[in-house]
């Protein structure tokens, strides 16, 4: 009994020494895209996927074909997601609310589906959303990535600066 404790505590501390470390690593990052007055700096990469996302069309739930353009210099809360993914539609109706509070104040709630064009329909008629789905399919994985969800895993949230940062 006492040596399975023993491993255990071992384990443990290995676990919160990695947790930690891990951690560190992650904030010595972010700490080097901090510049010495304190401004931000942008990573190239999601520059130039901003870029390419204001570049692409997608249709919505109605199958019309909107530019992403449109939606250039407002505040976005771009929201990758799929009507398969629990987590997703659980945040819905939070986005929905954030979209409809702050539409005033020219914040854009886009939601990005990663899924096919008739399973958004469907699932835009059976639910209240109050912001576009845009339907990009499996190919809207790849520019989740490029914007930073490296792990490929939805529900995904960016948030994109009025200046498109």
């Amino acid at each position: 009994m006492k040596k399975n404790t023993v491993i255990l505590a071992g384990v443990g501390i290995i676990s919160a020494l990695l947790g930690i470390y891990v951690s560190k690593q992650q904030v010595d990052h972010i700490s080097q895209r901090v510049l010495a007055d304190g401004s931000a700096q942008a990573s190239a990469q999601p520059s130039d996927a901003v870029a390419q996302l204001f570049a692409m069309s997608l249709p919505d739930s109605d199958s019309k074909v909107q530019a992403l353009s449109q939606w250039r210099g407002k505040p976005i809360v771009l929201n990758f997601w799929a009507s398969w993914c629990a987590p997703c539609v659980k945040e819905m109706p939070a986005l929905s609310k954030l979209q409809t509070d702050f539409a005033p104040r020219g914040v854009q709630v886009l939601g990005v589906g990663i899924d096919s064009p008739e399973a958004i329909a469907k699932f835009k008629q059976e639910h209240q959303i109050s912001y576009p789905l845009l339907v990009a399919g499996i190919d809207g994985s790849e520019l989740s990535r490029q914007l930073g969800n490296k792990a490929g895993g939805l529900p995904f949230t960016v948030l994109i600066g009025a200046d498109r940062t």
